[in-house]
């Protein structure tokens, strides 16, 4: 008597009217806000040719993350919130599925890349131009890209051959590994081992050379004991170890775990962090902490 799952249904946001139009509305603005920010910064690293450098075609590409990112979960979430639209089809939840954890995984390894570039640009300033030339910087880039894209695969293609014939309610408010497992009738712990070690792997692995690259800026600026590099170092790494701080505990407490410790509530909260806050934080921190940045983004607003 089971039959195959053909929709899911999303239970993670409530059921009072009066609450989910406030949630819609503080949403919907997080949302212009994170738009607003991110297209303003393409748009001035696209525009202005003091930030054609490598660190901010990386940059650049952060921001189309960080506008890829919301954009996946929150429109179906806003219409949920409004018109109740709580439905959506398997091949639906697949394809959100595969987007999102393809756009959070080629952030972490986006993050890794940055952090290598950091590291040039403070301990090997003469070599750095030379090194960090335009083709190395795009097949970084493109290389991070594939990286999340294939890492995706890997994991929709775990988690959706899966059998779904029996409930189909997803404790969150979009399809996101954790629950949409909780929901299958077969055995999940061999491909939940094998999603762990991956994403464990992976995320250490990014994890690793983001500290080791930062104990190396560490340790020149030590080593050369001078207050101008100290400063110097502080502005162009102060911004990106924020982020990378903010980003890294939110989805290693996301993903790098066991299914059993699965928290609907805890796990709303924290994915709004890394799906939400952080794509509108980024902009806000790398404008603020940057000086070429502001000064960018001023010589933009002026000209429109």
């Amino acid at each position: 008597n089971l039959s195959t799952v053909s929709e899911f249904v999303f239970m993670g946001l409530s059921d009072a009217p009066e609450i989910r139009l406030l949630l819609f509305v503080l949403f919907l603005l997080v949302y212009l806000a994170t738009m607003a920010g991110n297209t303003t910064l393409l748009v001035a690293i696209s525009t202005d040719s003091h930030l054609h450098s490598p660190m901010y075609f990386l940059l650049g590409n952060l921001s189309l993350l960080d506008l890829l990112c919301p954009t996946i979960t929150v429109p179906k979430m806003l219409g949920a919130l409004l018109l109740e639209h709580k439905k959506i089809y398997f091949s639906g939840c697949l394809f959100q599925h595969f987007s999102l954890i393809a756009v959070v995984g080629t952030e972490i390894f986006l993050l890794t890349v940055m952090a290598y570039d950091r590291y040039m640009a403070v301990c090997h300033p003469l070599r750095y131009p030379s090194i960090m030339s335009t083709k190395l910087c795009a097949q970084l880039a493109v290389g991070t890209w594939a990286a999340g894209l294939l890492n995706s695969l890997l994991h929709t293609s775990l988690v959706f051959t899966l059998s779904f014939c029996g409930p189909n309610k997803i404790q969150q408010y979009y399809c996101d590994i954790p629950p949409v497992l909780a929901l299958s009738c077969s055995s999940t712990h061999s491909r939940e081992l094998v999603i762990l070690v991956v994403a464990g792997v992976l995320g250490s692995s990014a994890c690793l050379v983001t500290v080791v690259s930062y104990i190396y800026i560490l340790l020149e600026i030590l080593a050369r004991k001078s207050p101008g590099l100290w400063h110097k170092a502080f502005s162009t790494c102060g911004s990106h170890l924020t982020v990378v701080c903010l980003f890294y505990g939110t989805t290693i407490c996301t993903y790098v775990r066991p299914s059993f410790t699965y928290s609907p509530h805890r796990d709303r909260a924290v994915s709004m962090l890394y799906g939400m806050l952080t794509p509108l934080l980024n902009p806000i921190i790398y404008s603020l902490r940057n000086k070429e940045v502001k000064c960018a983004l001023k010589r933009v607003i002026s000209q429109v």
